[in-house]
C-alpha cells in the first residue's frame, strides 16, 4: 500500500515514518504562518526540506495561513495532491494523544477515501521516546510553550537524562512526557533513514514570557 505521510520534521512525524518506511511514498508538510497554530507544528518547520532530501523522499509542501478550520481545507488539498501525484491509498500520522488533530485527519481521510495511520497512537510516552534513543535517533527541543520549561531547554537532546527529567515533571505538573498538549516541540537532526546527518551551524534562542524557541538560521 503507497502511504503518504504527514510530515512536520519533529519527533513523532519522524518515529511515525521509521514505523511505516516500507510503504512510504511521499511526506506531506503544512507550513502555517501562524505560530499558534492548531493543527500543525510550526518551529523550524524549513527543517523538513532537508530531511526529505537527506531520505530522498520527495517532499509536497502546502503553506496556510494558520486559520482554524479554514487550515484544514489546505491539509485536505495537499493530501488530496499527493493522492494525485503519488496515487496514495493511506496517510500516516504521528499523533499520539491528540484527538484534535486525529479525528480531523481521519474526517478528510474519509472523504477521500483513504486508509488513516495512527502508528504511535496511545503509545506509552516513556516508551515511546525511549525508542527513539534505542533506534539511534538524534533529537533536540527547540521550542519551550509551558510552565515549568526554561530558556535551558531549548536545543537540549533528548536522552536517558531528559526522559528522566520530564517523567518528574509529569509527576509534579502533569505535563505530556512526549509534548502532546504543545507544552514542547522536537527537531530531528538524524535517524536510521538519513543518509546524511543535518548538523546546525547557526542558530539562536528567542525566550519571551515562559515560553521560546530555538530559531535554527543555518544546517549543513
Amino acid at each position: 500500500m503507497k502511504l503518504g505521510v504527514l510530515f512536520s520534521g519533529g519527533k513523532d512525524s519522524n518515529y511515525a515514518l521509521f514505523k511505516s518506511r516500507k510503504d512510504a511514498v511521499c511526506l506531506i508538510s503544512i507550513i502555517s504562518k501562524n505560530k499558534e497554530s492548531y493543527m500543525f507544528h510550526v518551529p523550524n518547520i524549513h527543517l523538513v526540506e532537508y530531511q526529505a532530501e537527506s531520505m530522498g523522499l520527495p517532499l509536497i509542501k502546502k503553506f496556510t495561513e494558520g486559520e482554524k478550520e479554514k487550515e484544514l481545507e489546505d491539509l485536505r488539498e495537499a493530501i488530496e495532491e499527493a493522492k494525485k501525484k503519488y496515487k496514495i491509498e493511506g496517510i500516516v500520522t504521528g499523533a499520539v494523544e491528540s484527538v484534535y488533530q486525529a479525528s480531523r485527519i481521519q474526517k478528510i481521510c474519509d472523504e477521500l477515501g483513504l486508509w488513516c495511520f495512527n502508528p504511535l497512537w496511545l503509545k506509552d510516552q516513556v516508551e515511546l521516546l525511549n525508542e527513539l534513543i534505542k533506534n539511534k535517533f538524534e533529537v533536540i527541543i527547540s521550542g519551550v510553550f509551558a510552565y515549568p520549561f526554561n530558556e535551558s531547554w531549548l536545543g537540549r537532546k533528548i536522552d536517558e537524562d531528559v526522559i528522566g527529567e520530564l517523567v518528574e515533571l509529569k509527576e509534579k505538573y502533569k505535563i505530556s512526557i512526549s509534548g502532546e498538549g504543545g507544552e514542547y516541540e522536537s527537531s530531528v537532526l538524524n535517524s536510521p533513514m538519513f543518509k546524511k546527518k543535518i548538523k546546525v551551524v547557526d542558530s539562536k534562542k528567542n525566550w519571551e514570557g515562559n515560553s521560546g524557541v530555538l530559531e535554527i538560521n543555518k544546517v549543513e
